[in-house]
């Protein structure tokens, strides 16, 4: 019998949960429940409890704060959070904490509640039958980890490894399996060998695990799981099939870099001067990697960054720059950023101008994308790029494809068709968004270019739309 404990600070969600909850289906008994951290603390030290419900945002004891102390002292109870709402990083520090899952309340009533006790008793099952003695201690100190980035590769190299290594391995994951027996000198060149097989097979890595002495099972293969899910997408090369890492560097938790920095790093590559600028490019790479964002973050990072790219790059190249649909490593990353630096310098080299033009001819497409709100003019524009205003409008017409108030007159309107569709902004409040002080002259303009009112083209394109008063 499984025994659970359901802590919350709202009693109607505990005593919902304990009555409508089919817990006898899944050999469940709920044993106790509290209202905070410190009350839930109290009960699991003078009663047993194999599964902890928690909520996360609680007073008195965070649930977050009741994780870190359950996982330190009572290493044996399984944790699920419940959360309110779907806080993905607020989860993520949970699960990394040691949580196996989470239950958004508000799905409760969407889902079966016999689905969502049913997954939690398959996640229990599935945790111990990787972790058959979660309790035991290593008596080693050294291990071997061997593991993917790619999770469908298959297992194929672990039958090899186990016939040749003749000891029993630890599957702690999908392509991840840790064996912990001490290597006799004979088994050094089944070491070698595995090496060498290993790259030959792209994303596949062999570690050398040391400082396992006295840490428990369960412990070292949450850590292993992490490691694969975050680090190790940095940390991957290719051109070293074994490297060795120290345990208590896999628990040195790294912060999620804040907004703050994150912003800052998009100013940096927002410019045009890395595209010339070899080292530049090569530190902006550099410290973006140093941020070692989540993946999922990272994407979202560079989706931002590209749209930034092709205001900049695309008046003048005509490329767009698109973005792969994932990246399993972070040598990836590297080698796409190459690729589109390389793309981009061919594609805006101009045998008939000079670099300092064509960069000035850049720049003034961006002001216009970026300053588009304001009153801004060729002669205007010209001044700030440091060119002559005749010379200025003949490189941009040349280079463009079009003279400067033309494209000016392009850009905002192809923002106002954007507000138009996406947001219930007044017809007033778009035009002078995007440049129009006069509402009339602006719905002239707007007819001019798309033979449609403003009003006509909401109405028109209206199926479909998400709609925001952002």
């Amino acid at each position: 019998m499984i025994k659970v404990m359901i802590v919350d600070d709202d009693k109607l969600v505990r005593k919902g949960l304990i009555s409508a909850m089919p817990w006898n289906n899944f050999d469940m008994e709920v044993v106790g429940e509290a209202s905070n951290g410190k009350k839930a603390l109290e009960f699991i030290e003078s009663n047993s409890v194999d599964l902890l419900l928690t909520d996360l945002a609680m007073p008195v004891m965070s649930g977050i704060e009741l994780i870190k102390r359950v996982r330190k002292e009572f290493t044996n109870i399984y944790i699920v959070v419940l959360t309110l709402h779907q806080d993905f990083e607020y989860i993520q520090e949970a699960l990394r904490l040691g949580a196996i899952d989470y239950i958004a309340k508000v799905q409760l009533e969407k889902e079966r509640f016999e689905e969502v006790l049913e997954r939690i008793y398959n996640r229990i099952a599935q945790e111990q039958k990787r972790d058959p003695n979660p309790n035991e201690i290593f008596a080693f100190d050294r291990g071997y980890v061997l593991l993917s980035i790619n999770k469908a590769v298959g297992d194929y190299l672990v039958k090899e490894w186990s016939e040749n290594a003749d000891q029993s391995i630890i599957e702690v994951d999908i392509n991840l399996w840790l064996w912990t027996q001490p290597l006799e000198q004979p088994n050094e060149i089944w070491l070698e060998r595995i090496s060498q097989v290993i790259s030959t097979k792209p994303g596949w890595a062999l570690i050398n695990l040391k400082g396992l002495y006295g840490k428990y099972h369960k412990d070292v293969h949450r850590l292993l799981r992490e490691y694969r899910e975050k680090d190790f997408f940095y940390d991957y090369d290719s051109h070293f099939s074994i490297r060795s890492i120290l345990l208590q560097d896999l628990d040195n938790h790294k912060q999620v870099r804040s907004e703050e920095s994150i912003n800052l790093m998009k100013e940096r590559w927002s410019s045009h001067e890395w595209i010339y600028h070899d080292s530049l490019f090569n530190n902006h790479v550099h410290a973006l990697k140093l941020m070692r964002l989540p993946q999922a973050k990272l994407l979202g990072l560079l989706y931002s960054l590209i749209d930034k790219w092709n205001l900049l790059f695309y008046p003048v190249s005509l490329v767009k720059i698109q973005l792969p649909d994932s990246f399993d490593s972070w040598e990836q990353v590297d080698a796409w950023c190459k690729s589109v630096r390389i793309m981009i310098r061919k594609s805006i080299d101009k045998p008939t101008f000079s670099q300092e033009v064509v960069e000035c001819i850049i720049k003034a497409a961006y002001i216009a994308h970026e300053e588009m709100n304001q009153q801004i003019t060729a002669a205007n524009i010209a001044k700030r790029v440091n060119m002559s205003r005749s010379y200025f409008s003949q490189c941009f017409k040349e280079i463009v494809g079009m003279n400067f108030s033309d494209y000016l007159r392009q850009v905002r309107i192809e923002k106002a068709k954007e507000l138009l569709l996406y947001t219930n902004k007044t017809i007033l409040w778009i035009a002078e968004s995007v440049g129009y002080m006069d509402e009339k002259y602006f719905s002239r303009t707007f007819r001019e270019q798309t033979d449609m009112l403003p009003s006509i083209y909401r109405q028109t394109h209206d199926t479909g739309r998400n709609m925001s008063d952002k």
